[in-house]
């Protein structure tokens, strides 16, 4: 399994853990998310795009993970990934540098399933 796949896995069990406790706090959240991905005037593949990018201003790997799903799923393609990643790099300078790539990657790792 690839790294970002695993990483995913790994955070399967205490999410689900943790939304037992929290029911009404993560469903709340739940909701959120779904509605801010939705396709509307933008659409949810470059919304996607955009979170992967937030992730990777916010040094988030999980989020970068599960975003660069998301977006893989949804369509989005490399040149929508790689300009979302600039914005991320002009954002957030040096940190972002690091973590572009590693989002790059993870976004590649993701439409590789598709593409299969």
């Amino acid at each position: 399994m690839s790294h970002f796949h695993e990483r995913l896995r790994e955070l399967g069990p205490p999410t689900r853990e943790l939304r037992k406790r929290i029911p009404d706090t993560y469903g709340g959240f739940l909701q959120m998310a779904q509605g801010a991905v939705a396709d509307g005037e933008i659409s949810g593949r470059i919304k996607e795009a955009m979170a992967v990018a937030i992730a990777v201003t916010h040094g988030c790997e999980e989020c970068i993970a599960h975003h660069a799903k998301a977006a893989a799923r949804l369509g989005t393609t490399e040149q929508e990934m790689a300009e979302a990643l600039g914005v991320a790099l002009l954002m957030a300078g040096g940190p972002a540098s690091t973590m572009a790539p590693t989002a790059w990657r993870a976004f590649q790792e993701f439409r590789e399933d598709v593409a299969s």
